[in-house]
């Protein structure tokens, strides 16, 4: 299993656009072979005193693969070029964590 980490910088005057842009992708994801877990999160304030916020302009994803290939085969994926496509005026950057469970 992989877990993956995408923190998605975007524009904090369009990130309720993009949010609504993943949530009519998010179906398609979790229909990929190989899928296990993938959505967005925002931060949300605590007491925690360690937390970093990710900030505004961060929209977070979570997600679980079954294996590297299905994490790779997903990033190729035609309703993955065309959410790139169509959230590019919205998004300034991407980082992606992908890590084993230990």
């Amino acid at each position: 299993m992989i877990h993956v980490i995408a923190t998605l910088k975007v524009d904090p005057a369009r990130r309720e656009d993009f949010l609504a842009a993943f949530a009519e992708l998010t179906p398609l994801v979790l229909a990929e072979d190989g899928c296990l877990e993938y959505g967005a999160a925002i931060d949300t304030p605590t007491s925690i005193p360690v937390q970093a916020p990710a900030g505004d302009d961060a929209v977070v994803v979570v997600e679980k693969w079954e294996s590297v290939a299905a994490l790779e085969a997903h990033l190729a994926a035609p309703h993955m070029d065309a959410f790139r496509q169509q959230t590019a005026d919205m998004t300034r950057g991407v980082t992606l964590l992908a890590l084993e469970p230990a």
